[in-house]
């Protein structure tokens, strides 16, 4: 069976699916972008990437209106050989995963699937959900192929990662597998064959071993500090030149869209038996509130407009989602006189002032995500910095 597009990617607007599409693009193949969201298609379509993603701009300008289209019209889906879905599991409001909420997704694109094609799920999933959607796929009385080939990227760097990492593909047969790996050859020649079952534990796994290290990291500096020592001095100091600690993170807020909800995923997943996990969680998520703490220690916080220095997740993203700089924001509006926030990059959040503006009028700065704008700050007021951007170490 022959088809017009060789991908089309649901969800193909969003920090997932966009540069996977772009990708997929630049590397020759016909692609079609499929998002409910209008603005987001409109941008796509208009040659403007929706959110930062270095070298993004570039390959969209190559790209738009030649290999890759983005459309709102659930047609399309019909029309590519691979529809790749970028839909993960969510939590709710109390950290419980929604497994269903995938299938679901796959239920609504039903009616445009046809025979023949290759349906490849994407994002994080909770185990037991690819079977799931193969189940799902079955009631539709649809005959595709379903395979688990995860995203492994760190945001920001997809145009890079996605050429240069392994990429892991998972199915039930040698034939969906060798169907699947043809597709992500086009992007890297590595492949890691693994069950569904597998490889849905090896996403949650990487970012679950992400969020307890940078738990690791900011218990230490915690540690460190209660004692009046410089968590980064001493960090720099043991991993020179010391290959078993190279990998030990700086101190910072651990958030965004998935390191938390992946491990509290991977803890539903062992009935909530995940000690490391649940401790990695109250050791990130309180990371804020002892910092205030501590503040108040210093500083009578009641006199003084505080500002906060970057409201995106981490350093150079326009990403606010999860971010700890609005739980940092909450803490300090029962604390502070007054609080005033700014990012370089973020531009939905009507609240944010200019950087200059938030420096002349506050008594106290506090650096919340590490953007290297930052790095150079000129100002008379103190700036606290557990980053330790600034190169001057990180003490609160």
């Amino acid at each position: 069976m022959s088809f017009e597009r060789d991908v089309v990617v649901v969800g193909g607007c969003g920090h997932v699916g966009l540069p996977l599409g772009l990708a997929f693009a630049d590397r020759g193949l016909d692609v079609g972008l499929f998002d409910v969201n209008d603005a987001a298609v409109a941008g796509v379509m208009a040659g403007r990437m929706p959110f930062r993603e270095t070298g993004g701009q570039e390959v969209l300008d190559r790209v738009v209106g030649r290999r890759l289209m983005a459309s709102t019209d659930p047609h399309i889906i019909s029309t590519a050989e691979n529809v790749i879905i970028v839909i993960g599991t969510p939590v709710d409001e109390h950290l419980n995963p929604d497994p269903k909420v995938v299938s679901c997704a796959v239920t609504a694109v039903g009616p445009y699937l046809t025979n023949g094609q290759h349906l490849v799920l994407r994002s994080t999933l909770f185990p037991g959900t690819t079977s799931l959607v193969e189940r799902e796929v079955e009631s539709l009385g649809k005959e595709l192929d379903v395979s688990f080939c995860p995203e492994r990227i760190a945001e920001g760097k997809a145009m890079i990662e996605l050429f240069e990492l392994p990429q892991i593909v998972s199915a039930r047969s040698d034939a969906v597998l060798d169907r699947a790996e043809k597709l992500f050859r086009n992007l890297t020649s590595q492949m890691v064959r693994l069950t569904p079952e597998e490889a849905e534990l090896a996403k949650l796994f990487t970012n679950t071993w992400r969020y307890i290290k940078f738990a690791t990291a900011n218990q230490l500096f915690m540690m460190a500090n209660d004692f009046g020592l410089d968590y980064e001095r001493i960090r720099t100091a043991l991993a020179l030149d010391y290959p078993r600690a190279s990998d030990l993170p700086r101190a910072g807020f651990a958030a965004g869209p998935c390191l938390l909800k992946d491990t509290m995923q991977l803890a539903a997943f062992n009935n909530n038996n995940f000690v490391l996990g649940h401790a990695a969680m109250m050791v990130n998520e309180g990371l804020p509130l002892y910092m205030v703490s501590r503040l108040e220690q210093r500083f009578d916080l009641a006199t003084l407009s505080v500002g906060i220095l970057g409201m995106a997740f981490k350093g150079e993203s326009d990403d606010i989602r999860s971010s700890l700089s609005y739980k940092l924001k909450r803490i300090l509006r029962f604390k502070a006189r007054n609080v005033l926030c700014t990012d370089p990059y973020v531009s939905t959040d009507p609240d944010l002032l200019p950087l200059d503006t938030v420096v002349d009028r506050s008594d106290l700065l506090i650096v919340a995500a590490p953007h290297r704008a930052y790095r150079t700050l000129e100002t008379s007021v103190p700036v606290i910095d557990i980053w330790g951007t600034d190169g001057e170490g990180a003490r609160l």
